[in-house]
């Protein structure tokens, strides 16, 4: 068990509880998309409000400048219709607006507030106590309830600041994935493969690191953007690809890529070939050494790729997947994460997914949830928890508790 306080471990009924969860979600021309995220958080949410508490929500979506930077008001009506519920936006996240919705709550009611990343305190280092966000919110609620695991490896405001204003609990999602989570790690078997893509490869490239340093993995399949910078530190010349790695910022980890490269490369595997789009939209491939010519963006891992990897999870007796291999999205570009994340359906292994985006995936592709070991919300949480790192989330529960 967790050395944190959870909800069974106070009364709920007439307390305004402030919860923190995480419904980060993919959004697709302007729509909020649902996932297992809403799902999940929406049983702690109801849990709460059975018992006849008054639940102010808080939540962040995307990051300021980004595309998916926008409101809450979508995730308050999806999260809504997942908790049976009507679940009231305040568009506010601290001021006049947001502070009479709270006083005014009802037992059993809930609102959500804005995205809390619209504050610029939500993403202080450090003083978090000491903050308008905490000092305003926290005389007007009981108790903190974290349930974002997801986010629990993020120092921030809203995660951690309130543990040191109000009695804290960890809500049945942050519960859950820690401990099933810390009991996979201690009963891991080998072969152990791990499946990396998307498009975040800063902690996927700390993962990878450390799994390959202390030999707690014996293959690697890569994708997305650190498929592509495996490529280039294999010698794969990316033509104008690698032009594109660079605007993002993403060439910067290349000298510590080509290192564990070539310290470790037979335990690499990338991508043999490609696929893009022509003119016209429809998908083409072509092999990894003709990238060059290519005057276009990269899509999805080939047809070729995506059946070596499907073969090598064959022998695998753990299997830990983040991230699509590819714009799943686009019919065109589905084929790569269909064809791994079917192969890890049927895989006899031990298999644990996790990531918001690996989670609409499986969805999409209709992947048997009940055949994957355990399927995490989280993602950036879980790498760090694989990496054996503390999350700070976690770990204010704790000194809350103390």
């Amino acid at each position: 068990m967790a050395d944190f306080r959870t909800l069974d471990d106070f009364d709920a009924k007439g307390k305004t509880v402030l919860l923190r969860i995480d419904v980060n979600a993919t959004i697709i021309g302007g729509k909020v998309q649902d996932s297992e995220r809403f799902t999940a958080h929406s049983q702690t949410v109801r849990e709460l409000a059975k018992k006849g508490a008054k639940i102010v929500i808080l939540a962040h979506q995307g990051r300021a400048g980004d595309a998916d930077f926008t409101t809450l008001e979508q995730h308050a009506q999806i999260l809504g219709k997942h908790c049976r519920k009507s679940i009231k936006y305040v568009s506010d996240v601290l001021g006049e607006n947001a502070q009479n919705h709270i006083k005014k709550l009802k037992e059993g009611k809930i609102i959500m507030l804005e995205n809390t990343r619209f504050l610029a305190e939500e993403t202080l280092d450090k003083n978090f106590s000491q903050t308008l966000f905490v000092k305003m919110l926290s005389p007007l609620c009981d108790v903190f309830v974290n349930d974002a695991f997801s986010a629990s490896h993020r120092s921030q405001t809203s995660l951690v600041g309130f543990c040191e204003t109000l009695p804290s609990y960890a809500g049945r999602v942050m519960q859950k994935e820690f401990e099933s989570i810390s009991k996979a790690l201690s009963g891991m078997e080998r072969p152990n493969v791990y499946v990396l893509g998307g498009a975040k490869p800063d902690d996927v490239f700390k993962l990878m690191k450390r799994a390959l340093e202390n030999g707690s993995v014996d293959l690697i399949l890569t994708s997305g953007v650190i498929g592509e910078l495996c490529l280039v530190a294999k010698g794969i010349n990316l033509g104008s690809k690698r032009a594109w790695l660079k605007e993002k910022g993403f060439d910067a980890l290349l000298p510590e890529v080509q290192k564990l490269v070539q310290a470790h490369g037979g335990k690499i595997e990338t991508p043999v070939d490609v696929a893009f789009a022509d003119k016209d939209g429809i998908r083409v491939e072509i092999p990894v050494d003709e990238i060059a010519q290519l005057n276009g963006q990269i899509f999805d891992i080939g047809s070729k790729t995506a059946k070596r990897y499907a073969d090598a999870l064959k022998g695998a007796k753990t299997v830990y997947v983040k991230g699509p291999l590819g714009a799943f999205e686009q019919p065109a570009f589905e084929l790569g994460t269909h064809t791994v994340f079917k192969a890890i359906e049927s895989s006899k292994a031990f298999t644990l997914a996790g990531g918001g985006h690996t989670l609409v995936a499986m969805e999409k592709f209709g992947v048997n949830k009940k055949k994957i070991s355990h399927l995490s919300i989280a993602g950036g949480a879980l790498v760090a928890m694989l990496q054996g790192e503390p999350l700070p989330a976690v770990e204010a529960l704790k000194k809350a508790k103390k």
